[in-house]
């Protein structure tokens, strides 16, 4: 192995190892659409609501959502994190992840193009495919 291949990021998908850690500690790499959904999003959902009726039927505080909100602000670096990747996957710098500030259609925009929207064919400017068929055996042994 190369110094090079040796530096890469794991890739979160295909025949090549996950790790968590990298997956919502680092902004490098790309992630796809169903990395998104079933590795990120519906665990978040999930919690989310988990904390929610546990706030709800504690009722402590004076009703104050206190475990939804330490699950916010834990959550927000990997959030960015995520979503950062997703637009790396569409080819598009992570600074993209700030037309989320945009009012009413920028979260809308930010859902399409990280949720809906395919990932680049083959490697991009941000890493190789992470799906088999579309890597270039030459490219992965340089």
């Amino acid at each position: 192995m190369t110094d090079s291949t040796m530096t890469q990021p794991p890739v979160a998908s295909g025949s090549q190892d996950f790790s968590w850690k990298w997956f919502l500690l680092s902004a490098q790499g790309r992630i796809t659409r169903s990395d998104y959904w079933l590795r990120y999003f519906l665990p978040y959902f999930v919690i989310l609501i988990i904390t929610i009726i546990f706030d709800q039927f504690a009722a402590i505080n004076d009703g104050y959502p206190v475990l939804t909100i330490i699950f916010f602000l834990l959550s927000i670096y990997s959030t960015i994190v995520v979503q950062i990747k997703r637009w790396h996957d569409r080819d598009k710098s992570g600074w993209w992840i700030l037309i989320n500030l945009v009012p009413y259609i920028g979260g809308i925009w930010a859902l399409v193009e990280n949720g809906f929207l395919r990932g680049t064919a083959g490697p991009n400017r941000f890493g190789p495919s992470r799906f088999p068929e579309e890597q270039n055996i030459n490219e992965v042994f340089e």
